[in-house]
């Protein structure tokens, strides 16, 4: 087992593999300015990417808008959706009558179940 060791190398902590031949994509840097405390991150994206109009602070966490040509870039409006809640699915598939009239019926089982008289 001794003679297998190997010896003057931290397994797990160098990598074996040389980076010779290895091509990196072409890359091209964007600049975002945060909208609350103005200061600018540069961030390095693939060239053929198309990078978000936003991005987080890296300072105070609020919005940083992409500046192309020292420009910001117009941020669309996204209306958002409500979320579908499970009630709403439910009143897709059936109307409050039937719902009342399922609930009668339940209710009915329950209690015969119980031994509790039907009112």
């Amino acid at each position: 087992m001794a003679e297998r060791s190997l010896r003057g190398i931290r397994l797990g902590a160098q990598s074996l593999q040389s980076e010779d031949g290895v091509v990196l994509m072409d890359r091209k840097q964007y600049s975002y300015v945060c909208t609350e405390c103005e200061r600018e991150t540069t961030l390095t994206f693939a060239a053929d990417a198309e990078p978000p109009a936003t991005w987080e602070c890296r300072t105070c966490g609020a919005e940083a808008r992409l500046h192309v040509d020292g420009h910001a870039v117009e941020v669309e409006a996204v209306e958002e959706k409500a979320a579908r809640t499970p009630w709403d699915m439910l009143l897709e598939r059936r109307t409050i009558p039937e719902l009342e009239e399922v609930l009668a019926e339940r209710l009915a089982y329950l209690r015969a179940r119980r031994g509790d008289k039907v009112a």
